[in-house]
């Protein structure tokens, strides 16, 4: 028999049914067949199918707001200035959680407001109207502070009143608040709040991703609203832009002298350069009554132009004995509002007030003589047209504080 010729006996029954088989095995293992089974084919389960129904939340790759990138002039020194403790510091999903509770109207007792509903991301975190619309329609007693650098207010106290001594202290009030979100003693309280949370199907799985366990508690929720509203810096206005100049130009340091630089100069790129008035009015604001100033930057610090824990009251009303304190400038032209009660409706209202309407009270603060500080109207149009400068639309638009709710 030749090479080529074909042995018959292969065409037995037998033997050909083992051929087959042998056949078989091989393509179906080389095709991954055989019964579905292998990993190759199978689609993990979804571990948090409540947060994907509803929100559009990757847990996967959480949004940076433990780490990021500020400029320059965020240094050291101004870093050492926030409030964050060792015991809450900041991580992406312990902001995320944060995120989550501050947007969600679920956590009011009839599902109709949220902390963004009074803190609105588009004006700065602020409500425009002097006084904020409640879960069942009832008015808030002051105005909604802007949430920009809340992590560098110092004093430990928060609230305009001080009532509160901390951002966590100060995190779950508003919840509870018979006006706000209504979770009072008459709806139950903090207990049913925590019960209601129990039964969103996101919640629980965000607990555990966050913490390490679904375990819903007080102090968690207060931890996690902290951490999202630390992460809310404002340094990328005009001023900080046009500051950054000058900053990497003399030193790398944050000094009187630095600040005190004009930025109307051809140091600084077109886009960012002030103008005269601005100019003017930044002298104005940063410089002491001493130096041909008005000595605004003495309560309202930069660069984070957070407030000086040592300042008292404004002199609003006449005999106050209550010290109240400020939020930081950045985005204030977007305000609406202005003061603790919003009875000023624009900035030059406001600056008016500090040239001649500042009352005699204990509680006002020594550097603000009464009858005003003198500004003749040029002056206080100048300062008007630099807090213009402190407007971040960045932080007004980043996504890290967007709701991310769809349903």
């Amino acid at each position: 028999m030749t090479n080529d010729s074909i042995d018959p006996s292969l065409f037995s029954s037998k033997r050909l049914r083992r051929g087959l088989c042998v056949l078989s095995s091989v393509v179906l293992s080389a095709c991954g067949g055989g019964g579905g089974n292998t990993a190759s084919d199978t689609t993990p389960a979804n571990p948090y199918p409540g947060v994907t129904a509803y929100t559009s939340l990757d847990l996967s790759t959480p949004l940076n707001y433990a780490s990021p990138a500020l400029p320059a002039h965020y240094d050291a020194s101004v870093l050492a200035t926030s409030n964050q403790t060792a015991a809450n510091v900041t991580t992406d999903k312990g902001a995320t959680l944060g995120r989550v509770l501050f947007n969600d109207v679920r956590l009011s007792f009839n599902n109709t407001k949220s902390c963004a509903s009074c803190h609105s991301q588009a004006n700065g975190f602020v409500d425009l109207a002097q006084f904020s619309t409640g879960f069942a329609g009832g008015l808030t007693t002051a105005h909604a502070m802007r949430l920009g650098n809340i992590a560098f207010y110092q004093g430990n106290s928060m609230f305009w009143d001080k009532r509160a001594t901390s951002i966590e202290d100060q995190a779950t009030d508003p919840i509870q608040n018979a006006t706000e979100m209504g979770f009072d003693a008459t709806h139950g309280g903090l207990a049913a709040l925590l019960t209601k949370m129990q039964t969103l199907p996101y919640y629980p799985e965000l607990f555990k991703w966050a913490f390490g366990d679904s375990t819903i508690t007080e102090t968690r929720i207060q931890n996690a609203l902290a951490q999202f509203q630390r992460s809310m810096v404002s340094a990328n206005s005009q001023w900080d832009r046009a500051y950054a100049v000058v900053y990497a130009s003399n030193g790398n340091t944050n000094s009187p002298q630095n600040f005190g630089r004009s930025l109307a100069g051809n140091n600084i790129p077109a886009a960012d350069r002030f103008t005269a008035a601005q100019d003017r009015g930044r002298a104005l604001f940063i410089q002491g009554p001493n130096n041909g100033g008005k000595g605004c930057a003495g309560c309202h610090q930069p660069p984070t132009f957070a407030l000086d824990p040592n300042s008292r009251s404004n002199g609003l009303d006449q005999g106050e004995t209550k010290i109240f304190k400020s939020p930081s400038l950045k985005n204030v032209a977007l305000s609406g509002r202005f003061m603790h009660d919003g009875r000023f409706s624009s900035l030059e209202q406001v600056l008016a007030h500090y040239a001649t309407g500042i009352q005699a009270g204990p509680a006002r603060d020594n550097r603000l003589p009464v009858g005003g500080i003198g500004m003749t109207a040029q002056e206080q149009a100048d300062i008007v047209a630099f807090l213009h400068t402190l407007t971040d639309t960045t932080l007004n638009t980043d996504s890290r504080f967007g709701s991310p709710f769809i349903q």
